[in-house]
């Protein structure tokens, strides 16, 4: 199972959001492109990284801090938020991301998913953010009506490879995973699923290796230090 520490950008700074609310921030640190760094010393291969600033307004506002962390470290990094054109995507894989996550995009504009795997495939991986099941658009701000295991069934069928499912009430908390509705999802698709919201120990990533997941996405966890990135690394990802 692959790790991926995180990273949520907001007006140019590490942070953490409680529950994916913009009122309740906590900043970690001021330079991104260092805590990248530390990830990848710390033995991290791949890393996850959102523009809150572009989720929130439909456009990548951190892209240019984001080249910096491609060109400043060897991570394989994936970037979600704001991503809801062609020319958004590509701009992004041009400056050095290995994935981009579209989320509003994935539930508001098919033609552009469609159009968007038919020309990057598997560097295409669907966010599925979800508040008691029910997917959530727009930095989280708007809850549609569209159940995730749901879209999960019929975005596979137009060839998503790959979904990564959040549980907003469990995001920036501390409370553990949701496992039940990460069955759930993985029940709905044959498409690999990485799990993110609610880490808060190493235990928690030997339990969704056993899952069966292809990733866990840990964020908060690692700045409190209730999760050693190093160690979860050496005893979870490189052994499971």
């Amino acid at each position: 199972m692959i790790i991926f520490p995180a990273i949520d950008i907001k007006d140019g700074r590490c942070v953490r959001l409680y529950q994916g609310d913009y009122a309740q921030v906590t900043t970690y640190a001021d330079d991104p492109v260092e805590v990248a760094q530390r990830f990848q010393a710390a033995g991290a291969s791949w890393l996850h990284t959102v523009d809150l600033d572009g989720a929130a307004q439909g456009f990548p506002v951190n892209a240019e801090l984001i080249g910096r962390i491609c060109a400043s470290t060897d991570l394989h990094v994936e970037v979600g938020g704001g991503m809801r054109s062609l020319a958004h995507i590509e701009q992004l894989l041009s400056l050095g991301v290995e994935r981009v996550i579209l989320g509003t995009a994935a539930l508001t504009d098919r033609a552009l998913l469609q159009e968007a795997l038919a020309r990057w495939g598997e560097r295409i991986a669907v966010g599925l953010d979800a508040r008691d099941g029910l997917v959530a658009i727009s930095g989280w701000r708007e809850t549609s009506r569209t159940e995730a295991t749901v879209l999960a069934s019929e975005l596979a069928v137009l060839g998503v490879q790959r979904f990564i499912y959040t549980d907003i009430a469990r995001d920036g908390t501390l409370v553990g995973p949701n496992f039940a509705a990460l069955r759930a999802m993985q029940r709905a698709s044959e498409s690999a699923l990485i799990a993110s919201g609610g880490v808060s120990k190493q235990d928690d990533l030997i339990e969704l290796a056993r899952l069966g997941v292809e990733g866990a996405i840990v964020g908060k966890a690692i700045y409190t230090g209730d999760v050693d990135l190093a160690r979860a690394i050496r005893e979870i990802e490189r052994q499971s």
